[in-house]
């Protein structure tokens, strides 16, 4: 994803109430079981993680928005034998 659209899209989050950027993980990297104060966004732009939360294990595509209630216990692991790239934002408390 070039970086207007990154760009575009963190635009639109903030438009929503959310604030975040980008983040960069290596091949493995897991954070398991984050609860957070406020409701998450995120969206994949390279690599490939694993999502779970909600009682459901989900792999979003490139450019698929998710959104993690705050409050519920999640964890994200980078399933991708390459680097992964993601947005992520932090707004409207639970």
């Amino acid at each position: 994803m070039d970086t207007a659209i990154r760009d575009e899209v963190l635009k639109r989050w903030r438009a929503r109430g959310f604030h975040g950027g980008l983040w960069t993980d290596p091949p493995g990297r897991v954070w398991k079981d984050y609860v957070h104060g406020e409701d998450e966004l995120l969206m994949v732009l390279e690599g490939e993680l694993e999502l779970e939360f909600g009682g459901r294990t989900i792999t979003p595509g490139i450019g698929e928005e998710i959104e993690i209630p705050a409050g519920v216990v999640h964890t994200v692991r980078n399933q991708g034998g390459t680097t992964a790239r993601w947005l992520y934002a932090y707004g409207r408390l639970g």
